[in-house]
Parts: structure tokens; sequence; C-alpha cells
């Protein structure tokens, strides 16, 4: 009888065994294809190397020109190269971009005006994933923004609509202090979603590779957020002033391929109601495999 059952359980385990050999010889589904993908502009990628390793932020003058042209002002000029990331938080955001180190700093030229806001018209690359009342969310590149209907832009003068970016985490924003037009050099990246900044700081960019180095810079117990014996950027380059040797190889799917509508699909029917662009993830590849 011991024996029969030890047969038994031999052609069973045989049995079941033969399903898993067979999935496990299943090949991987085949990557999106490549018209899904998109090279990011190397005028519009910024390089930060730092003492944690390397962050990759796409840059979006679409959203905020001036921003983004005096971060690339002052990456050619070596302005943050040595700088320290002076005020981490936690489940908040990663500060720098002051050369006192202090949060008092900021570079020799003029303040900026704000630019919490954009105009969005029929012609821009935007993606949407969502309406909700009054409002349409989606994508500008890999950005995640927020603007009003299309249906608005018929009454307008210029044909467009406000839109406005959101605070997801890796997005990056202007720092400032309480007077609107006063953001300078000083920057931060978010290592969390936190929308009660949207249209209040600006936003001129995203994380689309690193976003695990920033959440690994060296963060502050401390209330204020700042910093002792901070991690530092080491360089900081827009791609297209490094030689082509040492630019990053990478790409981004395109938000506006059928492979990116299916995650978002996957995302809304996930959340239902609670639905926000920050709970989906712009897939990357650097150098043939998912960015971190």
């Amino acid at each position: 009888m011991r024996i029969q059952m030890a047969m038994a359980g031999v052609a069973l385990l045989l049995l079941t065994a033969a399903p898993a050999l067979a999935a496990q010889e299943t090949p991987p589904p085949p990557a999106p294809p490549t018209a899904e993908w998109r090279t990011p502009d190397a005028a519009d990628l910024l390089v930060i190397d730092t003492t944690r390793g390397r962050i990759l932020v796409e840059m979006a003058p679409e959203i905020a020109p001036a921003h983004v042209e005096r971060i690339k002002l002052l990456a050619g000029r070596g302005f943050y190269d040595g700088l320290a990331w002076h005020r981490v938080i936690d489940w908040f955001m990663a500060q720098t971009g002051d050369p006192l180190g202090t949060g008092d700093g900021q570079s020799w030229y003029p303040d900026l005006k704000a630019e919490f806001t954009f105009r969005r018209g029929p012609g821009s690359s935007f993606a949407g994933a969502a309406e909700p009342a009054g409002a349409v969310l989606g994508f500008m590149g890999a950005l995640p923004v927020q603007t009003q209907p299309d249906a608005l832009m018929s009454g307008t003068t210029d044909g467009k609509v406000h839109g406005w970016g959101l605070y997801c985490p890796g997005v990056a924003g202007m720092a400032r202090d309480e007077a609107n037009d006063s953001a300078n050099s000083q920057f931060f990246l978010m290592r969390q979603a936190y929308p009660s900044l949207d249209k209040r700081y600006t936003v001129w960019g995203r994380v689309i590779s690193g976003l695990s180095v920033v959440r690994a810079l060296k963060a502050s117990p401390n209330p204020d957020g700042i910093v002792s014996e901070p991690d530092r950027m080491t360089r900081v380059r827009v791609a297209s002033d490094l030689p082509e040797t040492e630019r990053p190889s990478i790409r981004v799917m395109d938000t506006r391929s059928p492979a990116f509508r299916a995650l978002i699909d996957q995302a809304r029917q996930a959340r239902g109601a609670d639905f926000s662009a920050c709970d989906v993830e712009v897939p990357v590849e650097e150098g043939g495999q998912a960015a971190p």
C-alpha cells in the first residue's frame, strides 16, 4: 500500500511538473515596438552626477521656458558643480542649488518671474489620461500635468487653455522665497507626491532615471530639513554639452503611444475614483535595460 501511494505520488509529481516546465520555457512577452519609444532631446536632458549616483532630468521648456533656460545657463557655467543637497526631507523632496549651502544663497543672475502655469493648445505634445469634472489629466512628455478641458479652447483669444505641472515623484520644481517671482538657482526634486505644491512652485522637468538616487540622498531628521554633512552634486551638465561618447543612452516610452495608454487604463481600473496621473510610471530604458 505504501509503495502504491508513493508511485501515485510520483505520477502526480510528473503531471504537475510538466505544466511548470512548460511555463518556464515560455518566452517573455516582447518589448513594445520601437515606434512606441522616443529618445529625449539631448538639449533638454540634464545630467546630474552626485555622490550617490546619477540622476537624469528631462526638462520641459514647453512648461517653463525661462526656468529651463536658467538651469541650462547655470549648468553650462559649472555653477552647480560641488553644491550640496542642503535640504532633504524624507517622504517629501531634496533641495540644492545654493552656493552657501544654507538655503539663503543664489546665483548672481536676477530672480525669475513665476511660471506656475502654461498655455496648452491643440498642437502640443499633450497626451490625455483622464477627465475629472472640469479638468483633464495627462502628460507632456514624461511630465504629469492637469489642464482645462479642450472645449474651452474655442472661447479663448489664443485658442489655448491653462495647464500646470503636478508634483508627482521625480518632478523637478524651482525653490523660491515668499514672493512668487523670487526663484533664482535653487531647485528641488520630489521624493514623493505632494499635490499641495501644485500651481505654487514652478515645475521645470521630471526625473526619468535615478529616482532611487534622489530617495537615497541623505535626509535630515530636523523639521527644517537642513542636512549636516550632506551629499553633493559633483557635476551637472546638459547632455548636449557633453561629448557624444559621454551622453546617456536612454529612451522613454511615448506617453501618446498605445502601450502607454494600456498602462493608464490598468492604473485607472486599479485606482478607480482615486486615480491620479501620479499613479502611472513612465517606462524608461537606459543602456537597453529598465532605468532605476
